[in-house]
């Protein structure tokens, strides 16, 4: 059974996942190991205030500005520490910013679990809303229309 070590990501995979699928409120993406998830996100669609974001990332953008949330994101106990978490993370970001040539999005956004998480998505680019720290964005970059 998966098991990341926060309850709350566990509890949604099972509990949620699936319903999200089906209501199309989010779209879950799972790894597979000989049958066993070893980890997963979810990614659905959303705004961000102006107000609640960094300088850069709301210039010449309308209020709210569109992005892709990276609502979940967890690799069960047994692998991480593997290189996994970067994976997936890599793998929605491609994902979100492909979307985002086809329904336009500015960036992906993510609300930070905990200080540990945050800093996680600090290491990979993601800036701080200056008005919600745990609450994280990343541009996507600019593509031709």
């Amino acid at each position: 059974m998966f098991a990341s070590g926060n309850p709350m990501l566990d509890r949604w995979l099972i509990e949620r996942a699936w319903t999200n699928q089906v209501g199309r409120a989010s779209r879950t993406y799972v790894v597979l190991h000989g049958g066993v998830v070893v980890g997963y996100y979810a990614l659905a669609s959303g705004g961000l205030d102006l107000a609640e974001a960094p300088s850069k990332f709301r210039r010449n953008m309308p209020d709210p500005i569109p992005v892709a949330v990276l609502g979940r994101l967890a690799v069960d106990q047994d692998f991480q520490g593997q290189g996994v978490g970067s994976c997936l993370l890599r793998n929605a970001v491609l994902r979100a910013q492909q979307a985002a040539d086809i329904v336009g999005s500015h960036g992906i956004l993510v609300h930070a679990i905990d200080e540990s998480a945050r800093a996680f998505y600090v290491h990979y680019g993601f800036v701080s809303s200056p008005a919600k720290p745990m609450t994280l964005v990343l541009a996507f970059a600019k593509s031709s229309p």
